[in-house]
């Protein structure tokens, strides 16, 4: 078992500049990082960090993005990316434990979320797959990071899939919650099992124009993706405050349209833009991805795939690990941060 206190200890930090001691840090979670195919468990507890110390703002690419960042300035770098319907506040709890190991640690909000956005009226509030790698190509660039660690959920699994697999000199490592997610349109035309359908409920809503006028009222919009946080992480107690702070990420001016795009696009029934179009192209090919990967599969996310990682482990031709959190729901990193955490660490060193 690894939790807050042993941190240090478990990642073999040792002494020296590069020691840590978390023993600071209060509301420990229980958490456990597993050899290759084995079964871990974790346990859900309170967030012991309330936020952010601070957020910066950086132009890079189309946007202007949003982002919080801590630990030494020359560390290695480590990118946290979120999903939906989330935020930077995923990463609230890896973060800090995280810098304290070292790490330069990036967490940006996604288009379309929180303090992030376009740096035009023109641009096209497009959410296809290879838009949104390109938006942390970008980031990397503005920042003058070379090459980091890509950890990701939900949408930030896809976006750091998706540049480990075509631009692996910039990815050093990977850590992926549910595997392999790169976006085949082709594939999503198919029908899912009955439960799968289910599952996917606001997916099939945002397809209409109630699902579109809901997204934009912040009411409507706050009911459905609590509603999609408790279906999705049925363990996850989390409180009132824990969700009101994501949830102000949702007020960003541009997220009901980017949200509504990227799913309507990945049902086939919006187009992206001609711009992607090559990139999309190669992504559709299901590309491999040769970086050091350390797979996480959520056992009570109601979207993890059977198999304990076996349908996607053929995409992963590097040094690998798949590894299984018992009692954890889809938002990975909050509800086990010590275990993402350690994932992160592993990953780097393979």
């Amino acid at each position: 078992m690894i939790n807050r206190r042993g941190f240090s200890t478990a990642v073999g930090l040792g002494t020296g500049a590069a020691a840590v001691s978390l023993t600071g840090v209060q509301g420990a979670r229980a958490a456990s990082a597993a050899p290759r195919q084995a079964s871990t468990a974790s346990t859900a507890a309170p967030a012991a960090h309330a936020a952010f110390p601070h957020l910066k703002q950086i132009r890079a690419g189309l946007l202007d993005v949003g982002y919080a960042e801590l630990g030494p300035a020359h560390g290695p770098a480590v990118i946290c990316l979120h999903g939906w319907p989330y935020d930077i506040h995923s990463y609230v709890d890896v973060a800090p434990m995280l810098a304290e190991a070292g790490y330069r640690v990036v967490v940006p909000y996604l288009r379309g979320h929180g303090t992030t956005r376009f740096l035009s009226g023109r641009t096209v509030r497009n959410a296809q797959q290879s838009a949104i790698a390109l938006d942390i190509i970008a980031l990397m660039d503005a920042l003058k990071i070379e090459k980091a660690v890509l950890a990701g959920f939900d949408w930030g699994s896809r976006t750091a899939d998706i540049i480990a697999a075509l631009w692996p000199d910039r990815c050093k490592a990977l850590v992926s919650v549910s595997g392999y997610l790169i976006t085949n349109l082709e594939a999503n035309l198919k029908p899912l099992s009955a439960g799968a359908e289910h599952t996917w409920w606001y997916q099939y809503y945002f397809a209409t124009e109630r699902g579109r006028l809901a997204m934009e009222d912040k009411t409507l919009r706050r009911d459905l993706t609590r509603l999609v946080w408790s279906t999705v992480s049925p363990t996850w107690d989390f409180d009132d405050a824990t969700f009101d702070r994501t949830a102000a990420a949702f007020d960003n001016p541009d997220y009901a349209a980017v949200v509504i795009h990227n799913y309507r696009w990945r049902l086939g029934l919006a187009d992206g833009e001609r711009r992607y179009d090559a990139l999309e192209k190669r992504l559709a090919t299901r590309p491999v991805i040769g970086v050091p990967t350390i797979t996480l599969d959520p056992e009570r996310d109601p979207f993890t795939a059977p198999g304990n990682g076996s349908s996607y482990r053929d995409r992963f031709t590097g040094a690998y690990e798949h590894r299984s959190l018992k009692g954890i729901g889809h938002n990975l990193p909050q509800e086990a941060p010590a275990a993402f955490a350690q994932a992160v660490v592993d990953v780097s060193r393979m």
